[in-house]
């Protein structure tokens, strides 16, 4: 008997150009989720901090004297000026307004002339901080303070990544490089989170890195996981023996909504991160790592393949999506959602349309 089930269709266009959804996505979707912050690497020492932007909201994490890494909202508790941007170190955090002064953990220290106001008590005043997780060297924050740890959003990917980057803890960013891109955020990731596309479009890496046939994803928790054979090694640009197992895998885990990790064969670190810029723009952060962050030619050449072949081709495909999502002519067609999944199926995206439409609608 034939199976009258109707098919699963794509998302309407609304939800990757109507401004209004991204302003929803906003004040929910990234107030709600573990986001990208910086590498633990970057505060080394006790004071060191980078401020990002989060949505709308301003916020940078520092390492405190008790080698603890904080996140706080970048606004004074006085009269709301920002404390710091960029990148830095400090002995305390003083705001450039009126010189109220913050302790690492962020407890106010000191205010001028604050005697003299009756009944002003700086131990109840504090920056408001923010859930903040280290995930094998990565700074990760929620705003969300009842949100469930990491691991439960993302179950054995952790585990997964020490297996394939048993060196993590000895990695520093070599190189970012930031690609904007003309198209909605969600265009981007779902670029990303499959390989129905790749044969066509990717010829280097579905040649020289993986065999297309054996690609598949899979949900594990809000994890999407990449999993493949890679082709014939000895075609490989680089020399790929790094001493530790699983040199041979190429293998990717993303982390709902905008970060991944990446791990080429020889072991070699790779993360994307997307910033949203607006319902039209975002950047996609490239970030490369090595021992120590010390200059690799083997790493640097991979780096530089990847920029010249799978980035620039994904860059031409999501911005023409962009452009057809604002034609009256398209009407939404069905997914591939092979039962058997594979690399010509799009359960993937599925799952991440169904995510897509719960942070919007509820």
């Amino acid at each position: 008997m034939k199976d009258e089930t109707p098919p699963i269709r794509s998302l309407d266009a609304r939800y990757y150009n109507d401004p209004a959804v991204f302003e929803v996505e906003k004040s929910g979707l990234l107030a709600r989720t573990w986001q990208f912050a910086c590498h633990a690497s970057q505060l080394e020492n006790p004071g060191d901090y980078v401020a990002f932007d989060l949505g709308d909201e301003s916020l940078f994490s520092i390492r405190g004297r008790d080698g603890e890494i904080r996140t706080f909202y970048n606004v004074c508790q006085h009269r709301a000026h920002q404390l710091v941007s960029g990148e830095g170190s400090t002995r305390v955090v003083v705001c450039p307004y009126h010189a109220w002064t913050y302790e690492l953990t962020g407890k106010l220290r000191a205010a001028p002339n604050a005697k003299s106001v009756p009944g002003f008590d700086a131990s109840k005043i504090c920056l408001t901080e923010v859930r903040t997780e280290i995930f094998l060297g990565f700074v990760f924050v929620n705003l969300d303070p009842d949100a469930a740890p990491m691991d439960d959003w993302f179950p054995n990917a952790r585990t997964e990544l020490e297996d394939f980057v048993p060196n993590w803890a000895d990695l520093k960013p070599l190189e970012w490089v930031a690609i904007p891109e003309n198209c909605n955020w969600k265009v981007s990731v779902e670029n990303y989170s499959e390989c129905y596309h790749c044969t066509l479009n990717h010829p280097t890496f579905a040649t020289g890195v993986i065999r297309p046939e054996t690609y598949d994803v899979q949900p594990q928790g809000h994890c999407l996981r990449h999993t493949t054979e890679c082709n014939d090694l000895s075609q490989m640009t680089y020399d790929i023996d790094s001493g530790f197992g699983n040199n041979d895998k190429y293998s990717s885990w993303f982390l709902w909504p905008m970060f991944s990790f990446q791990v080429y064969p020889g072991n070699l670190l790779n993360t994307y991160h997307w910033r949203a810029i607006d319902a039209d723009h975002v950047v996609v952060w490239r970030g490369w790592y090595s021992v120590g962050g010390y200059d690799d030619e083997t790493v640097r050449r991979m780096a530089q393949q990847d920029r010249a072949t799978t980035v620039e081709e994904d860059i031409h495909l999501v911005e023409s999506v962009q452009r057809g999502l604002k034609s009256r002519g398209y009407v939404p067609g069905p997914l591939v959602v092979d039962p058997a999944c594979g690399v010509n199926s799009e359960h993937s995206v599925m799952h991440l349309q169904r995510w897509m439409r719960e942070a919007v609608d509820g």
